[in-house]
């Protein structure tokens, strides 16, 4: 069996986002990019699946500039066999996105896609759906438990209820979501190895894909700062200020 894994280039979460002066965009010059946190749960649940015996090869793939082959990379070091980096300089947006993975899917056949539920840049949570839906494939989204059988996999998730199971029939979407792993760290020797496993690269015209943005970015603005607190002397003052100032009650 065959997984496609997904690993976007993101600013690391780690990082203090700031925007541009002229609030085009989010600043990205000399800052620490890293792949998406859901990605990585993606790459480790593939990578277990493989260590488990059911799953013959992981591929990675990524949506991005020349410099996104660092993320393949990582995803390398993470266990992946090897890597699709589709170059692209736009900024693609989720159906975009979807396009080129529905792409590479056809051209590479995988059983099972797994990605993460969502980017922490745009967190728009669209792509996995997306994708599923243009090869009329099952989905199961929000996966915090996986079983992986020979025709379906069986996904639990978390609803506003308790927990959801479900079982969707082979190939199918799956996204990933906090609970389902605890990604593992690179060692150095896999991360030297990494280096050698190969890495195709294609652009959105070799794909025969126009993904072209059709959301245009207006302006970009960092939120309001949030005014100090006060502290009360009583309930009564509490409910005065609520009142008189706040003016919620």
């Amino acid at each position: 069996m065959k997984v496609l894994v997904t690993a976007k280039r993101v600013v690391d979460y780690n990082v203090n986002v700031r925007v541009l002066n002229d609030h085009t965009g989010v600043d990205l010059n000399n800052v620490k990019m890293s792949v998406n946190p859901f990605d990585e749960i993606a790459i480790e649940e593939a990578v277990r699946l493989k260590e488990a015996g059911k799953v013959e090869e992981v591929i990675v793939a990524s949506v991005g500039p020349k410099t996104a082959a660092e993320q393949i990379r990582t995803a390398l070091a993470l266990g992946a066999d090897r890597g699709i980096l589709i170059e692209t300089d736009e900024d693609v947006q989720p159906l975009g996105i979807a396009k080129l993975l529905r792409a590479v899917v056809e051209k590479e056949s995988p059983s099972l896609v797994i990605t993460g539920k969502q980017a922490i840049d745009g967190d728009n949570g669209q792509t996995g759906q997306m994708l599923a839906a243009l090869l009329g494939w099952g989905q199961a989204t929000y996966a915090n438990e996986l079983e992986l059988g020979d025709s379906s996999a069986t996904v639990s998730r978390e609803i506003d209820g308790g927990l959801e199971t479900l079982e969707v029939k082979l190939p199918a979407v799956i996204t990933t979501d906090l609970r389902l792993n605890e990604p593992r760290y690179a060692s150095l020797p896999n991360i030297m190895k990494a280096k050698k496993k190969p890495m195709d690269t294609y652009t959105p015209d070799d794909l025969g894909v126009d993904a072209t943005p059709r959301v245009k970015t207006i302006k970009v603005e960092p939120p309001p700062e949030r005014q100090a607190g006060i502290i009360v002397e009583s309930v009564d003052e509490l409910i005065s200020k609520l009142k008189n100032e706040a003016k919620v009650i």
